[in-house]
């Protein structure tokens, strides 16, 4: 890297057009100390040492059959080209009446609502949509990573806010409110949440969404509120959207994902409900990064989503495969926290070794065959020793063969 920030890359000359061009290229990197995500890091790793990957957040299985039919007849049907920029109709009426359903929330589906392409899209169309240079965004900390680099690419500042770590007394993840409303200043002008909460499983309940509106009332920050697991939600708990408080939802994003809620990660289709201002501004920036959205899965997503229990029914799926990996992991020397939410799991693995996390999912992945996630890579500084809680991230998004499979290598660990 050159001393002003530039990073020089060798050109090559592959085509005769390109052999008269420079040798050398100067680019000014945006993200100049970003690389390869540790979810890519970790995935090959698995795939190279041919270790069962508990790390990356996607299923092993495939989604419904029906909702599958319904691609093939919407492709049948001929609807295989573009669709309509903020997503097609019958699918935003479908959000539009789900949403309201669960959360009383009325959001206008000719206005309000986008169809994305996929949730991280979304997150970042959101944040560019109001952030800009000289603005900060605050995040909380260990968060989902791409926050961060899209703030950055705004050309705002994040400002990242710890959650409470797990201590005897309370083993798990919370919010610390009081730290998010110190954080704010007058150059604050949006608060990313993630709720139930990748990587920490964390969940709010009413108490968390009125102190929210206690913080916010009498500032000018928008919320960005990152629910793709809001189906995800285990113990007979609720829920608790940004879309069930008005006042909230008045100055908020809402984000989900059909990826995490149907198993069709690779399909990278979500959406994001905020009102008419906040979506207009939105929707100018969506309409120049994708444009618009896969067409014929748009229209089997819309069917599907006429049957609620495809998403009522999805607590008690995944339930059963969390407490299936707890218990296995209680025969282990891996010490589990609380997972009220998601489909990941965190396990305390002090009990096996004193090594920094990055250190000990590699080895784990490479000597026992597991591949799972440190908890360090979800802060800004992964080497620091506050990011370093002897914690790794388990995905029960999973075959239960595959579960049980993961947990007789655990055994020996």
């Amino acid at each position: 890297m050159a001393a002003d920030g530039r990073v020089e890359v060798d050109c090559f000359d592959e085509d005769e057009w390109y052999i008269q061009g420079p040798s050398k290229l100067m680019i000014n990197s945006k993200l100049p100390d970003v690389g390869v995500t540790i979810f890519t890091v970790m995935s090959r790793l698995a795939t190279e040492t041919r270790a069962i990957n508990l790390g990356q957040g996607f299923p092993d299985f495939d989604p419904d059959a029906g909702l599958l039919a319904q691609v093939d007849a919407a492709m049948a049907a001929g609807h295989n080209q573009y669709a309509p920029m903020p997503g097609i109709p019958a699918l935003r009426a479908a959000i539009a009446a789900k949403t309201r359903a669960l959360y009383g929330a009325a959001y206008d589906p000719e206005t309000e609502i986008t169809v994305t392409s996929g949730a991280t899209q979304a997150l970042m169309t959101a944040i560019l949509a109001v952030a800009g240079a000289g603005d900060e965004v605050i995040v909380l900390e260990p968060n989902y990573d791409s926050y961060v680099p899209a703030i950055r690419l705004a050309g705002a500042v994040p400002v990242a806010v710890q959650l409470l770590a797990p201590t005897p007394e309370v083993p798990g993840y919370r919010p610390d409110w009081d730290a998010v409303r110190r954080a704010i200043t007058p150059r604050t002008r949006a608060l990313v949440i993630n709720f139930p909460h990748n990587p920490t499983g964390a969940v709010l309940d009413e108490s968390d969404l009125d102190e929210l509106e206690r913080i916010l009332a009498d500032t000018g920050v928008v919320l960005i509120s990152d629910e793709v697991y809001e189906h995800i939600v285990f113990d007979d708990r609720r829920h608790a959207s940004i879309a069930r408080r008005p006042a909230l939802a008045a100055r908020s994003f809402l984000v989900s994902s059909f990826g995490k809620t149907f198993h069709t990660t690779g399909w990278k289709i979500g959406y994001c409900c905020a009102p008419a201002a906040l979506s207009a501004e939105f929707r100018k920036i969506h309409q120049f990064m994708v444009f618009a959205v896969s067409t014929p899965m748009q229209y089997a997503l819309s069917t599907f989503l006429e049957d609620p229990r495809h998403y009522l029914e999805l607590p008690a799926f995944y339930q059963a495969k969390r407490d299936r990996l707890e218990a296995g992991l209680k025969q282990t020397r891996f010490r589990t926290l609380p997972c009220p939410g998601t489909y990941f799991l965190l396990a305390d693995y002090s009990a096996i070794s004193d090594a920094p996390e990055s250190e000990f999912a590699r080895w784990l992945t490479t000597e026992h065959g597991v591949a799972v996630i440190p908890i360090a890579a979800f802060h800004a500084d992964p080497d620091a020793p506050a990011s370093n809680r002897q914690l790794v991230r388990f995905c029960f998004a999973k075959k239960d063969s595959t579960l049980d499979a993961a947990l007789e290598r655990l055994k020996r660990v």
